[in-house]
This record gives structure tokens, sequence and C-alpha cells, in this order.
């Protein structure tokens, strides 16, 4: 999580480490956590075969998903294939902090995992949810996110409910 997702969730997240008996706490030194990051970390999404993934965006969150995901995903930016072209397409992750445009129309069938996350949802989300799409918005990707690094931080499973509910009181 960067800085200033850290800080904008950081007293909700504070008292979800409060919830928790101290020896399952997160190592807290003057004012950082200590711990490695919950990014992907070498773990590999796995799809059934025949499945296609496309992402949107070039930026930090496609390049740190890359090397996760499986050879024959297709990226989609600005500087190369644009507009993005989800048809066929199973799974669609947007990559990008856009909220207000929509890149792609999904349709039923789809799993669509926005990484853009704020007070409200964002356009790709509304979409996705209207047209009956399984949908992980951006913060519940940021939930998961932490969920993976309190989990890896502390070996102890991560109070997710806890931590959602942190996450929506801080919104």
């Amino acid at each position: 999580v960067g800085q200033a997702e850290a800080g904008r969730h950081g007293v909700g997240m504070l008292r979800a480490q409060q919830a928790l008996p101290v020896g399952q706490r997160v190592p807290v030194r003057a004012d950082r956590i200590r711990g490695p990051s919950g990014g992907p970390g070498g773990r590999r999404v796995f799809l059934p075969r025949g499945q296609r993934l496309d992402v949107i965006g070039a930026g930090g969150a496609a390049r740190t998903l890359a090397p996760t995901l499986p050879a024959d995903t297709t990226f989609f930016s600005r500087s190369t294939e644009w507009p993005p072209d989800a048809t066929g397409c199973d799974l669609i992750v947007n990559a990008t902090p856009v909220r207000d445009e929509l890149f792609v129309t999904p349709v039923a069938g789809q799993t669509v995992v926005d990484l853009a996350y704020g007070d409200d949802e964002t356009v790709l989300v509304a979409a996705a949810q209207a047209a009956g799409c399984d949908v992980i918005d951006g913060r519940e990707a940021l939930v998961r996110q932490g969920a993976a690094s309190f989990t890896l931080w502390t070996g102890v499973l991560a109070p997710i409910d806890v931590m959602r509910a942190a996450v929506r009181f801080s919104a």
C-alpha cells in the first residue's frame, strides 16, 4: 500500500490491529509499519486453460502484476494497443487510476477487477455490476492486498472482515 493510501486508511487499520491479541499485531516502529509488501511477490494467478485475461494500463500496478500473470495475457495502454477490446475476455483488470471513463463494456460471464478505488464506485464497477459480472472493486483489492501483507508479516490469518470494515469506515 502506498504512502497516501496507508495514511488515508491508517486510522482504520489501527482499529483493525487493536482488535487483535498483542502477539498477533503487526510490528510498528516509530510511525512506520515494518514488514514486506503484500504485492504479488511471485504468486501466480491460476486460470483454467483457454481463459483470456486482459489488463488495462501500463503503469506501476500493471508492471507489478505482469510477472504473476499467464504469458498470453493481453495488455492495453494508450502507448500500445488502444482502445482496449475485451470481447471474449474472461477476466478484465483495470490497472489504471481512472475512475470515470469506461474503457471496455463488460458483459455477463466476465470477471472484473478494478484496482482504482475511492469513496464511490468507478464507472467500470457500475457497468460490470449492471451486466451481472463478478466484480472485485478497488477497495476490496486493497483489503485483500492488506490481508496478504498481514498474514505474511504475522504468520496469522488476517482478520479480513475487520479490515473490510476499517476500509469502508475510512472512505
